[in-house]
């Protein structure tokens, strides 16, 4: 697999189970910060079910992504697990998914030269 496409998944993931987990968290307000038997209660009951198994499958994606692109970057042990476990932690994935980046813009320009680092970036063409 190219490393621009693994960066591409990985970050495509890493917004997913962000997204997901921070609303499963507004979802969980519904079904436990509502008085039993509301309205509001039963739509934050079905949406915590639903919303949770979504990221649980997502999340597994996501830990295969990561932990892909971790190890293409060589990244160190302790950066890696905090990588993976940014996956359950509300606006985690956001902060993970950016340093991630970074490390690949190193490791693409020390591997390709200044000039082919924007190209590995991106998978696009420079104009």
């Amino acid at each position: 697999m190219k490393p621009s496409v693994l960066l591409t998944g990985y970050r495509v993931m890493a917004y997913v189970t962000a997204v997901l987990l921070i609303a499963l968290c507004v979802a969980m307000v519904g079904k436990y910060g509502w008085p039993s038997g509301t309205d509001v209660q039963h739509v934050g009951e079905t949406a915590t079910t639903v919303i949770g198994i979504a990221h649980g499958w997502l999340y597994m994606v996501y830990l295969v992504l990561a932990l892909l692109i971790t190890r293409l970057l060589r990244v160190p042990i302790g950066p890696m697990i905090l990588v993976l476990l940014a996956g359950t932690i509300p606006f985690g994935a956001f902060f993970a998914e950016h340093k991630v980046v970074q490390w690949f813009r190193v490791w693409s320009t020390a591997k390709y030269g200044p000039a082919a680092g924007t190209t590995q970036q991106t998978g696009s063409a420079q104009t």
